[in-house]
């Protein structure tokens, strides 16, 4: 650990009183704003306020249907593709990671599209005329939306999983369902869990799908815009964030927990896994092998048709009336130049600032002995645990406390905030993957903390470090839930002009705007990528 003395080392003084001021004024203070705007009188009022305890009430089961059938979804999706290794598992597993790294609105418009009064296939294939808005249509896009998240934790245990214990379960003669009772779902129940949490938290802060698809099924992330901007209701507003709050927070500090329990455990987990044992090949048990072809067909096939509905929805006249072919949506898009370029600019912006903080933070909680480090590592984490238009409600109303006239600001402190936590958590554990011998031996030869983060721990990291970063772009450049609050006419943002294009019922020009943002973000993550792999080797070299 590297001593932090403040006479000495006035560099990482003023880089830990900066870090530490930023977290206190950008995540504490916006927070204490939101707990302190309603008066003691609104909290009677609003318990006893039907149509508010029905919207929690539909919160919840929301929350509780959507998060069982992700995580029921990406489980076995995951098992098929990790573990069973069926035909074609390369090109099944490449779709949930497509699909995470696609800006959130497009499930929600993709949705309409399909299956909504003029949708493909409610309308023209099965010739309904019916709505699927509400809970239903609701349940279904977030269910698409979120299941990748579990796939891609429950993946990584099935990876882990010791296959020597199914073969000593097979040589004692027990079945298919009987060693996947027994023996898999044992060990990897704990990313079934983990996943639940984490998605739980995801569902809470949902505010695209909600808004776009469940109509009159009202929700807390929704109901909280609604009451500031069409009742300008501050109190009412944020009572109704404190309620998300509650839940978001619980299901974050029973995660954490869980995190902890899981590295005690696996670390006791030994033995060869199936990739090892079996040095990649399928497991030879056709029956349930067709079965979960089958199923990853199907969700593959809803995926995919998510993708082809938006580039159909740009191309097509006027969706589900007149399908000629027609080139005027994909023009229209060049009036969104605007708002297309401080979607990018903002995101780049925040996704910087996010992984530098993060950079910095991490080095201090886990590479120094700093004051407060405990306090540090916590504030990083906790914007996890607070919904998006919750922190969108608490930037507004402490730019109004504070009397700043700044929405590209906060706007890009929204993202930067928001977002930290996943670069945190992936710089984190690249940081936990080098010795701390490294840092002993620079300092033992004069060289200073921060000498050391910017020549050891970071050209080690490159790899973590860009994935964090990429990560934070992507969903940067299609956030809707904290910018909503923030966004006014001078900052248009182009995942708004989507989301108020959907809501005029205006499918081609909403389509053909969020086909060239996809494209848009697709290309530059293919362009970090391939810099984050040049970049990683030459950190390598230089770290040898």
């Amino acid at each position: 650990m590297t001593n932090f003395i403040k006479g000495k080392d006035k560099a990482l003084y003023a880089v830990w009183c900066f870090c530490l001021l930023f977290l206190l004024l950008f995540i504490v203070f916006p927070l204490l704003c939101v707990f302190l705007q309603p008066k003691i009188s609104d909290f009677a009022q609003f318990f006893s306020n039907k149509r508010y305890l029905q919207i929690i009430a539909n919160t919840a089961l929301e929350c509780v249907c959507s998060t069982s059938l992700s995580v029921l979804v990406g489980y076995f999706f995951a098992y098929a593709v990790a573990f069973k290794r069926i035909p074609g598992a390369k090109f099944f597993a490449s779709l949930p990671v497509l699909h995470l790294i696609t800006p959130p609105f497009v499930g929600g418009l993709a949705f309409i599209l399909l299956v909504g009064r003029q949708g493909f296939i409610t309308k023209t294939i099965l010739h309904l005329d019916i709505s699927l808005y509400g809970f239903w249509g609701l349940l279904l896009a977030q269910v698409l939306c979120f299941f990748p998240m579990a796939y891609l934790i429950c993946a990584q245990s099935f990876a882990a999983v010791n296959y020597n214990l199914v073969l000593a379960a097979q040589n004692m003669g027990a079945g298919n369902f009987k060693i996947f009772r027994t023996v898999i779902l044992p060990l990897t129940k704990p990313a079934i869990l983990s996943s639940a949490l984490f998605i739980g938290v995801s569902v809470l802060s949902d505010f695209g799908n909600p808004m776009i698809v469940a109509g009159r099924f009202k929700v807390l992330a929704v109901e909280i815009y609604t009451q500031l901007t069409g009742w300008i209701n501050c109190s009412a507003s944020a009572l109704l964030g404190i309620s998300l709050l509650i839940p978001s927070t619980g299901l974050f500090i029973a995660q954490n927990h869980l995190q902890k329990l899981n590295f005690e455990k696996t670390a006791t987990i030994g033995g060869k896994s199936l990739l090892q044992a079996e040095g990649g090949k399928a497991q030879n048990d056709a029956k349930s092998r067709i079965v979960l072809f089958v199923f990853c067909s199907v969700i593959s096939v809803c995926v995919l048709a998510q993708f082809a509905a938006i580039i159909a929805g740009s191309f097509e006249q006027l969706w589900g009336i007149k399908t000629n072919f027609t080139t005027e949506h994909i023009k229209a898009v060049a009036r969104y130049g605007r708002e297309i370029k401080n979607s990018l600019i903002f995101a780049l912006c925040g996704a910087t600032l996010s992984t530098i903080l993060s950079c910095v933070a991490a080095f201090l909680a886990q590479r120094t002995n700093v004051p407060l480090k405990k306090c540090i590592d916590s504030l990083c984490q906790l914007p996890s645990a607070v919904p998006g238009s919750l922190f969108g409600l608490a930037f507004s109303l402490a730019a109004n406390i504070l009397h700043l006239r700044a929405p590209a600001f906060f706007i890009i402190i929204a993202i930067t905030v928001g977002f930290m936590p996943f670069s945190y958590r992936i710089i984190c554990s690249s940081y936990a993957q080098i010795k701390p011998n490294l840092d002993a031996a620079a300092q033992t030869l004069g060289q200073k903390p921060l000498g050391i983060l910017a020549t050891i721990l970071l050209p080690l990291s490159v790899e973590g470090v860009f994935s964090g970063m990429v990560y934070n772009f992507a969903r940067g450049v299609g956030t809707v839930s904290a910018v909503i609050f923030l966004v006014s006419f001078k900052t248009p943002l182009a995942s708004i002009a989507i989301l108020n294009l959907a809501e005029q019922g205006d499918w081609g020009k909403s389509a053909a705007l969020a086909l060239v943002l996809t494209i848009i973000t697709f290309l530059i993550l293919a362009l970090g990528k391939a810099l984050s792999s040049r970049l990683t080797t030459k950190g390598k070299t230089d770290g040898k």
